[in-house]
């Protein structure tokens, strides 16, 4: 079961085995349907299809599905279409994303726009978003408008990180980025769960608040380990971020500080000058990074935001399923240091 094997690895905590088998079942329906609905009648299209449904992944979005539902009924039968909606839509953004940053590899393969280039990545991206509508139409009205609510916000995030700032501030601009490219969705997984699991309107909400939250504190949790991690444990060669300058939250923060340590000093120096390619300075650039105070406030501000999360799960009765999902703010709270 591809993206379900070790629903640890993600950071839920199950301290009940009735809720983790009920979030295995979903998540192994997830992945029949995944390949089934990608399916079409060209070979061609059905294999760049299936190629990052082929390559795993967390499967986080269908996961917070799963557990949503579980304030109901996770038996429910539109959970799981509701869970490959929201990964189908998430699987087309990584078509897009490649394209976009010219990406060689994804999970671990070659990049669809690397095997079969630019023009069909976008064009599977597009027919995968298809796929997703039209599985959201079984949904009913409410989850048409939900998808692609979400998914203007998503589009509307990227745009946003392609321009810049502009003359906005760096850091806040950053924030809401993540939170309309990331938190967007995640924050739908979820209140897809309590809407197709029968949540009352106050969990689901509640479960949607969660979700934004954590969705952020997630991508934080990335991007922070992409600096501080000696391995690949963020899915990238650590320091990937910094020599394609990307300017993630603790590069923001460093070249924001105004703090005259010759260390601090250094590190604006090197960051100022754009992406850090040369090998030395790349190196230099890393061991500053995870040393500096910008490193530090970095990860303070996603233990903030797993806190937000934890903090939006009040509603919500405090049975087992809750403690899975309070189980991620802690893990995203403690996976950089």
């Amino acid at each position: 079961m591809r993206g379900a094997e070790d629903l640890t690895s993600i950071g839920v905590d199950f301290v009940d085995p009735e809720v983790e088998a009920s979030a295995r079942a979903v998540l192994a329906a997830v992945e029949d349907e995944l390949r089934t609905c990608v399916t079409s009648a060209d070979p061609m299209v059905t294999e760049a299809a299936r190629h990052l449904v082929e390559a795993g992944g967390k499967r986080f979005r269908p996961l917070l599905v799963a557990l949503g539902a579980q304030f109901g009924d996770a038996t429910a039968p539109m959970v799981v279409p509701a869970a490959v909606v929201m990964e189908l839509t998430h699987l087309a953004t990584l078509y897009h994303d490649d394209v976009m940053d010219e990406a060689p590899v994804r999970r671990g393969v070659r990049s669809a726009n690397s095997r079969w280039t630019n023009s069909v990545a976008i064009l599977v991206g597009d027919y995968l978003f298809a796929r997703a509508a039209d599985l959201a139409a079984d949904l009913g009205p409410d989850a048409v408008r939900l998808q692609a609510r979400t998914f203007a916000r998503l589009v509307h995030g990227q745009i946003a990180e392609t321009v810049g700032p502009r003359d906005g501030e760096p850091v806040a601009h950053y924030l809401d980025v993540l939170a309309e490219k990331t938190g967007s969705l995640i924050a739908t997984s979820a209140r897809f769960g309590g809407m197709f699991g029968g949540a009352t309107p106050e969990q689901t909400e509640a479960l949607a608040r969660y979700g934004e939250k954590m969705g952020i504190a997630f991508q934080l949790s990335d991007d922070l380990l992409d600096i501080a991690s000696e391995s690949e444990q963020s899915g990238k060669t650590p320091g990937t971020d910094l020599r394609e300058g990307v300017p993630t939250l603790p590069v923001l923060y460093a070249l924001a500080s105004d703090d005259t340590d010759p260390a601090a000093a250094r590190l604006r120096e090197i960051l100022a000058a754009g992406p850090v390619t040369d090998d030395d300075l790349h190196a230099e650039a890393l061991v500053l990074l995870r040393e500096s105070a910008a490193m530090k406030r970095a990860r303070e501000t996603v233990r903030s935001y797993a806190e937000e999360a934890r903090e939006r799960l009040a509603p919500l009765p405090a049975n087992p399923t809750r403690a899975a999902l309070e189980s991620l703010c802690d893990f995203i709270a403690d996976r950089t240091g």
